[in-house]
């Protein structure tokens, strides 16, 4: 029985703004906030044209599907019983006004990265969520993998020692060349005015960011990046190549592109402490390689012997049966859905309960970000990134 049900007497209220029914995201953050039971989506808008928001919304099965968000809005506040959080997953140019807006109406907030389009728009959003007392949730969805949260818990154990190199690359392929929607201009992720100032930054480089901090328990004090588009005719950024350093000293390296002809998915982190290393792979990621360096390597695997408790409380399937993305996003609904029921009854959460993205961690991805694009628009000069603390 889920925590909501057995302490509430009922699951949590989700309304969803964006990721209609041909949306990939859409149907990950859908099916992964119902996993392991705790919420029921009730509410949503699920296209710009209110006919087929609606539309979509009744096909799904969706108690009140609503035309636009002023709808929702408007709806929710005159519901005996409205959400308890709204899920985001528009154009990354409304995630900052939805997040507002969504804070102002007392719901908690689980939001699509990036958190938002500028340094300012993000430094905000800390302040409101702060004075809300809300919770809210980045959809950094590789954070939600139980060996993952076990290399996090292994880092802050001192197990690798104290952390001197990190590397982390993502490369993919599905943009090699020039695509259709590229070329009529149907795709949204090419506008800046919509995505934000570089694509590759804000689609997948604030992950690699993002899993190398959050293993680290560390955000970088400075970077030096080179951001361009290597595909002839392309005029959004597809390539990154960034160093990072940190404020204990330690190095970093980024690879990062959406233009490898035949890459796949290439997600991987690799760490290196004085006592030894820890190595992680998405497209193989029930398992964590760690290094010592006094004895031979070895491999933990998610829902195996020797984890520790981190690792152990988001690995749901027995031994043997792989979990993947969107089991690690169900992770993140999982936490966020025990954080708001211990709200609602006044309870102190489980210290492991509160490993999901912060919207702190969100406005240090837009720091990231910015950072990259000022340092390569000043041939890769390193530059600070702020520090919100």
């Amino acid at each position: 029985m889920s925590k909501a049900y057995s302490k509430l007497g009922r699951r949590l209220r989700l309304g969803v703004i964006g990721g209609g029914p041909d949306s990939f995201i859409g149907s990950i953050h859908r099916s992964a906030s119902t996993m392991h039971e705790e919420f029921d989506v009730v509410a949503g808008v699920f296209s710009s044209n209110p006919e087929r928001s609606i539309a979509a919304g009744k096909a799904m099965g969706i108690a009140r599907p609503y035309g636009d968000p002023d709808a929702l809005f408007a709806g929710e506040a005159n519901e005996e019983e409205p959400i308890d959080a709204l899920a985001i997953m528009t154009p990354n140019n409304s995630h900052y006004e939805l997040s507002v807006r969504a804070l102002e109406a007392g719901f908690n907030v689980f939001c699509e990265k990036p958190l938002t389009m500028t340094e300012e728009e993000s430094a905000d959003l800390v302040k409101r969520v702060k004075a809300a007392g809300k919770r809210y949730c980045v959809a950094y969805g590789y954070s939600g993998y139980p060996m993952v949260r076990e290399a996090k818990e292994l880092v802050a154990q001192g197990v690798i020692g104290d952390i001197t190199m990190v590397q982390s690359n993502y490369v993919q392929g599905h943009l090699a060349t020039l695509t259709d929607s590229e070329r009529s201009g149907s795709n949204w992720h090419m506008k800046p005015e919509l995505a934000g100032p570089s694509l590759i930054l804000g689609d997948i480089a604030t992950h690699s960011y993002h899993l190398a901090s959050y293993v680290m328990s560390m955000e970088a004090a400075s970077l030096s990046a080179d951001v361009t588009a290597v595909v002839e005719g392309r005029t959004a950024d597809d390539y990154c190549g960034i160093l990072l350093r940190y404020p204990n000293n330690a190095r970093g390296v980024f690879w990062v592109t959406q233009a490898a002809a035949g890459g796949v998915h290439g997600l991987n982190l690799t760490l290196h402490g004085t006592q030894g290393g820890i190595e992680w792979h998405q497209e193989q990621p029930n398992e964590l390689l760690v290094r010592p360096l006094d004895r031979p390597a070895y491999v933990l695997t998610k829902g195996g012997v020797g984890l520790t408790a981190a690792g152990e409380r988001v690995s749901h399937v027995a031994i043997g049966h792989p979990e993947g993305y969107r089991e690690a996003f169900a992770n993140l609904y999982y936490d966020f859905a025990s954080n708001i029921v211990d709200d609602i009854l006044g309870e102190t959460p489980d210290a492991l309960s509160l490993c999901n993205p912060t919207v702190e961690e969100g406005a240090y991805g837009m720091a990231f970000v910015y950072a990259a694009v000022r340092s390569s628009d000043n041939d890769g000069k390193w530059e600070p990134l702020k520090n919100l603390t």
